[in-house]
């Protein structure tokens, strides 16, 4: 037994990281959870069909890649009642269990094809991201240097925000009319109405708020380089802002703050040069973009000396001011041509979740500002007067 028992409790951080990789696992082999139908076969009859005739290195490697950080994160997750070897072959059973169910529901899914090729590159994808992990474990959790900065960097009680600053920079993957301009979901989702349904529904509400006239009024307040800086400046206020907020004074804040800036912008540079069928890298990088990462950058930074429940203020009304506009903005017209360039097909699924956590992180943001709000209210209220 540890002298030091704090030392072997369970990571809540992992614990969470494994749920919502998981639950992206299900969104990422169901989607887009449209025409469900029955053929007659039973959904576990693809375990002993044939090999697919047609094999690619792209699609086996995938499947081994996408199953690797469950792997890990269930090693993470286990510890420390789970360790070494028993860890692994749980990870392993758990990652053939999940996968044996997304293919055995995707014979219900017209756009799916269940496959047992699929099923073997996920489960090795689970015992490699295991075998890895396993061994770094202990390091990770209990002792060594991550082990000690973590504790020595970070507080404690922040593993939700953790995993939503984490998603942040994934977030960012699919094309945006402008930069980091997220949760635009409500617009999407008001265009899918046809124009009868639309005037029902404006029939509601008074001439004012009818929203057909406001997008061309609000565009024309600032130039379009000028709501592209600003989209962004905001965007990336708030993240930088809800990422600072686990940290201790003491942490070495501007530079964990530059790793977070330099990792988004090299999965946002990777994700569009992989999906751009022209190869273009930055064509993201407009000047009202790059105006709005040095504006945005810079007004985190000198947020970074405010206490964190007024930063976590500030990040909200970057959030909602930030959604509001980019939601009443026109698209600009050549948007059509980036999308047009962008890859589907094989590229389909892995599309449908970058597109959803666009879509969402900014509200789930605002759902754990609010949470913290209420349990601040209640540990102020259970103070003794």
């Amino acid at each position: 037994m540890s002298d030091r028992p704090w030392l072997r409790r369970p990571s809540t951080l992992a614990r969470q990281a494994l749920l919502l990789y998981t639950a992206l696992i299900v969104y990422g082999s169901w989607y887009p959870f449209s025409g469900w139908r029955s053929l007659g076969i039973a959904p576990f009859a693809y375990l002993f069909d044939p090999l697919p005739q047609y094999l690619t290195a792209f699609d086996v490697v995938t499947n081994v890649l996408g199953y690797m950080p469950f792997g890990a994160l269930v090693v993470l997750a286990v510890y420390p009642r789970w360790r070494g070897t028993l860890a692994v072959a749980l990870a392993f059973v758990l990652g053939g269990l999940l996968s044996g169910t997304m293919e055995a529901v995707q014979t219900y899914l017209p756009t799916r094809v269940a496959s047992n090729l699929d099923l073997a590159a996920n489960t090795l994808g689970a015992l490699l991201g295991a075998a890895i992990m396993s061994p770094l474990t202990g390091a990770l959790l209990d002792r060594g240097l991550l082990r000690r900065l973590r504790l020595l960097w970070f507080e404690r009680g922040h593993a939700a925000l953790m995993c939503l600053v984490a998603a942040w920079p994934f977030a960012t993957m699919y094309p945006a009319p402008l930069l980091f301009g997220l949760g635009n979901w409500p617009r999407a989702l008001w265009l899918s109405f046809d124009p009868l349904t639309q005037e029902a529904l404006l029939a509601w509400t008074p001439s004012a708020w009818h929203v057909g006239a406001w997008p061309a009024v609000v565009a024309a307040w600032l130039p379009d380089d000028t709501w592209e800086a600003l989209i962004t400046t905001l965007n990336l206020f708030a993240a930088l802002a809800l990422a600072s907020l686990p940290a201790r004074r003491h942490a070495p804040r501007v530079r964990l703050l530059f790793v977070f800036i330099v990792a988004t912008l090299c999965v946002k540079v990777g994700a569009t040069f992989l999906q751009s069928q022209s190869g273009l890298a930055f064509d993201w990088a407009t000047p009202g973009a790059l105006l709005g990462l040095l504006c945005g950058s810079v007004a985190a930074l000198l947020a970074l000396p405010l206490r964190r429940r007024l930063r976590a203020t500030l990040a909200g009304i970057a959030l909602v001011v930030a959604l509001v506009f980019a939601n009443l903005l026109p698209v600009n017209p050549y948007f059509d041509a980036v999308l047009a360039d962008w890859r589907q097909g094989r590229y389909l699924h892995f599309n449908g979740l970058a597109r959803w956590l666009a879509w969402m992180w900014p509200y789930a943001a605002l759902v754990w500002l609010a949470f913290a709000v209420e349990r601040a209210w209640l540990k102020r209220r259970a103070k003794p007067a």
